[in-house]
């Protein structure tokens, strides 16, 4: 082996989108107007539910955690890569590229884990009405919540440790727009069998373990819904879940896609397609599939606009006057 393929790399370059050099104006301003509704989408979510007091409930605390996971997600990914499609060099160091994934890592494992909790929490609501307030009690859902957080910086320090163990020479070109660990695998001097295996293990354990609960919780839920007798009572019931499971159905199919399945020794366009779905399109979504189809979340932000109408401000202004 030559000394050019001995030297380790330090840094990387992130391809990104280097293919279609024509399409980098158009490409960051779409973009850059989905990270923008994204975090006000998400962001946005997350002040309504803390300020209402009326929306501290679990269904509600759940789904404000999945908005700042999301908003997490967004910011790891979104400005470098549009940082990256006017640059000229696109490096990332290696101790940034770890940083990275780490953090991308946490947020869609947590996800994966709110996203079950808040399905056990539809059985719960819809399968034990009368005993919701003892089965999803504040302090149980506070758990939930904390253990997800947990998982997920468990999960993601388990793969930028396996990582670390990983040496890189020879390339740097790393054919993504951002550090994901399958493309950071190619350009191991080491082979990454062990990395790939856990990957296998921990990845799909987690995927498997939260998949089963959203799909028993669901599965009980429809054979309650089918039981009842009010038609009204169903249609409510399937408004209710129908944005939680079209969330996981998407959510979920592009993880399942991107990392469970065998080896490739390239990065297709449909990787970079499957993954700007999972890490840009789903935040982008999930305010406006959770929000657009919630009574109260809708009854609260007619409120909050109803208020702040300049003639309603002015009430306000001139009423201790008047008084």
């Amino acid at each position: 082996m030559s000394k050019d393929n001995l030297s380790l790399t330090t840094e990387f370059i992130l391809i990104g989108f280097t293919d279609h050099p024509e399409l980098k104006t158009l490409l960051f301003v779409v973009f850059f107007a989905i990270y923008l509704i994204t975090m006000v989408g998400n962001l946005g979510l997350v002040a309504l539910i803390f300020m209402e007091r009326r929306l501290h409930t679990p269904m509600y605390i759940f789904l404000g955690n999945l908005a700042l996971m999301d908003s997490c997600c967004s910011c790891t990914i979104t400005p470098k890569m549009l940082q990256n499609l006017f640059s000229e060099d696109r490096m990332i160091s290696l101790h940034e590229c770890m940083a990275q994934f780490y953090f991308f890592c946490f947020a869609e494992t947590t996800d994966c884990f709110l996203l079950a909790a808040m399905a056990y929490d539809r059985y719960v609501a819809i399968c034990r009405p009368l005993q919701y307030h003892t089965m999803m009690s504040k302090q149980l859902c506070i758990q939930m919540n904390i253990g997800a957080y947990i998982a997920g910086n468990l999960h993601s320090m388990i793969h930028v440790l396996f990582l670390l163990r990983l040496t890189f020479c020879g390339s740097h070109q790393i054919n993504h727009f951002f550090c994901d660990i399958l493309p950071l695998f190619r350009l191991s001097c080491v082979d990454p069998y062990i990395n790939e295996l856990m990957v296998l293990i921990f990845s799909g354990s987690v995927q498997i373990f939260t998949i089963t609960v959203v799909l028993i919780s669901y599965i009980c839920i429809l054979f309650t819904i089918f039981k009842m007798k009010s038609k009204e009572g169903r249609g409510k019931a399937l408004s209710t879940c129908s944005s939680h499971f079209l969330s996981i159905s998407i959510f979920y199919g592009s993880l399942l896609i991107m990392y469970i399945r065998p080896r490739s020794d390239t990065v297709g366009d449909n990787d970079i397609v499957i993954a700007i779905f999972y890490t840009l399109v789903i935040p982008l979504l999930n305010p406006f599939i959770y929000s657009l189809r919630n009574k109260e979340i809708i009854k609260v932000l007619k409120r909050i606009i109803n208020k702040w109408k300049p003639h309603n401000i002015l009430k306000q202004i001139s009423s201790p006057v008047t008084n």
